[in-house]
């Protein structure tokens, strides 16, 4: 009962307060934070309060001692979505870090994404800085970790589930939902009878934390605790690099999709099985 009380919700906090949690004490340092302003300029043309981080906040300190760099995103803001400024700051904060390890300073790099992928308002520009964040991930991996975090409960979806995919460990809790597109799009595209958006037992029973971990797609999965998460994210910075990049991976699960059955529905269990097997 003692550990019940003195654990303390991740998934509850905000993206500031996330970062900070996981920083060592006393590390946090803000870059571009609100009162500078830098925002999108295009939502308050289409109607839309903007947002003075533009729900992206870049934070550089240290965990476990370790010179670190955090892009979290706020998923109350837009649903996490990202658009031209956001994906800047990410894209560019992970640059850097890739620069600091060019010039002798081994900065590893965390994401925490809640996000719905793109932001529709601003399409073709958060397309562009997403694709910039997917090049800088592959750029900094090949010196230092970088770590992805899905806590919940707006998930990871659209073209950050990709940059999820990209990173070289994935943490999730069972409130994490994973996955290219999300719900409500896949009800959309193939009706209802493929997949109810409504069912949430069902949706986290093939995109949830647990599955996505118990299928290998992601590297640990930990409770809605916030000490658990910082002392997992410490040791998978020092673990170092992965023997293999989970995205060098192609050959092994094209082999294995092509084993799918699309003429019945997909239940858990199936998906579990068809990425089991040994991994190049």
């Amino acid at each position: 009962m003692t550990d019940l009380l003195t654990k303390h919700s991740f998934v509850e906090l905000g993206a500031r307060q996330r970062a900070k949690a996981l920083l060592d004490a006393g590390t946090f340092r803000e870059l571009i934070d609100p009162f500078q302003r830098i925002m999108s300029p295009w939502l308050g043309r289409q109607g839309v309060v903007p947002q003075a981080d533009d729900g992206v906040i870049i934070a550089k300190g240290s965990i476990g001692g370790m010179p670190v760099v955090v892009a979290a995103i706020e998923g109350n803001f837009q649903g996490g979505s990202l658009g031209e400024v956001g994906g800047a700051k990410i894209a560019g904060a992970l640059e850097l870090a890739a620069d600091d390890n060019r010039n002798g300073i081994p900065t590893c790099a965390v994401l925490l994404l809640e996000t719905g992928g793109v932001r529709l308002q601003e399409a073709n520009l958060g397309l562009a800085a997403i694709a910039d964040i997917h090049a800088a991930i592959v750029d900094l991996r090949q010196y230092q970790p970088v770590i992805g975090v899905v806590a919940g409960s707006v998930g990871c979806f659209g073209g950050m589930s990709i940059a999820a995919g990209l990173c070289s460990y994935l943490v999730v809790t069972r409130e994490a939902r994973l996955g290219l597109n999300g719900p409500q799009v896949i009800e959309q595209e193939a009706g209802l009878d493929e997949y109810d958006s409504r069912d949430r037992p069902f949706i986290w029973s093939l995109t949830g934390g647990e599955q996505r971990f118990n299928s290998g797609l992601v590297d640990r999965y930990v409770a809605d605790d916030m000490a658990q998460i910082q002392q997992t994210v410490t040791a998978l910075m020092h673990a170092g690099l992965p023997a293999q990049q989970r995205s060098r991976q192609v050959d092994f699960y094209l082999a294995r999709l092509t084993e799918l059955d699309t003429t019945v529905q997909i239940v858990p269990a199936a998906v579990c099985d068809l990425y089991q097997g040994e991994r190049p």
